[in-house]
């Protein structure tokens, strides 16, 4: 583990989580609680990743939420867990509770024909098979491609870009292995506010995340908790602390875990 924020206290901060009457753990997927794969749906969980988060969740006084990228549906597919966690889809645009409750936010009409636009110009470039459709986006994924196909991926979004309805206002972002639209008005920031918003002020929080799109949730989090990086390299951050995924993740569960058996 490497202290970003000099501030930061790591023993400290465990404290708080021991005496803490409310904790949350709040847990990005691919990439920090499971490494990538070229095939999105093989991506399972570091091995000892699950066995300890069921551990943690036996304890009523913490909540493990999952603020992911991917639509919900798929990542229930690959986390096993005991308990289902409450899960923030397609960047904060869904939310499922563990009863099984779920709404999604209401999408403009006109952003809903701008992705259908988007959706048949990426059919006819022959990009389909690579994309990934959500309620509120498309991600389209390049990880294990040539530089060159990717760079011809790149081009073609490009000079289709300016031909989408709307396209001013959708965001074109990129991410660890591929490039996203996104219908503006939600990120995982947003979530991350929600949430805090739903807790008590002094709950201890820690969120975990890899990719640029977890600085919204560093953002939101500010002082209110532990942020942390989780990825082979380091880079540019907001977060407090990185760590280097597995050893160093598990390692980290594992004091979460051992501070919530104080209670």
């Amino acid at each position: 583990m490497e202290i970003l924020n000099p501030e930061t206290d790591i023993n400290n901060f465990f404290k708080e989580v021991k005496k803490a009457g409310e904790r949350i753990l709040l847990l990005d997927y691919d990439g920090t609680l499971a490494p990538f794969k070229k095939a999105r749906n093989e991506a399972v969980p570091y091995e000892g990743v699950e066995t300890i988060l069921d551990e943690i969740s036996e304890h009523e006084s913490c909540r493990i939420i999952l603020i992911t990228g991917r639509w919900t549906k798929d990542l229930l597919k690959l986390l096993k867990l005991k308990r289902r966690p409450e899960i923030w889809g397609s960047h904060g645009w869904e939310r499922l509770l563990p009863d099984g409750t779920y709404h999604v936010e209401n999408i403009d009409k006109k952003f809903l024909e701008a992705l259908t636009c988007a959706e048949d110009f990426l059919r006819e470039e022959g990009l389909y098979r690579f994309c990934e459709m959500k309620p509120a986006s498309i991600a389209l994924h390049w990880r294990g491609l040539e530089k060159s196909e990717t760079d011809d991926m790149i081009r073609k979004v490009k000079e289709n870009w300016p031909l989408i309805p709307h396209h001013e206002e959708l965001a074109l972002l990129g991410f660890d292995g591929g490039i996203e639209i996104r219908v503006p008005g939600k990120n995982k920031g947003n979530a991350v506010d929600t949430i805090l918003s739903e807790s008590n002020k002094d709950c201890a929080v820690a969120c975990l995340g890899d990719d640029i799109t977890d600085e919204d949730a560093f953002r939101a989090l500010g002082k209110r908790g532990l942020s942390v990086l989780v990825r082979g390299q380091n880079r540019a951050t907001c977060a407090d602390v990185w760590i280097k995924p597995p050893e160093e993740l598990l390692c980290f569960l594992r004091d979460w875990m051992v501070a919530c058996r104080d209670d």
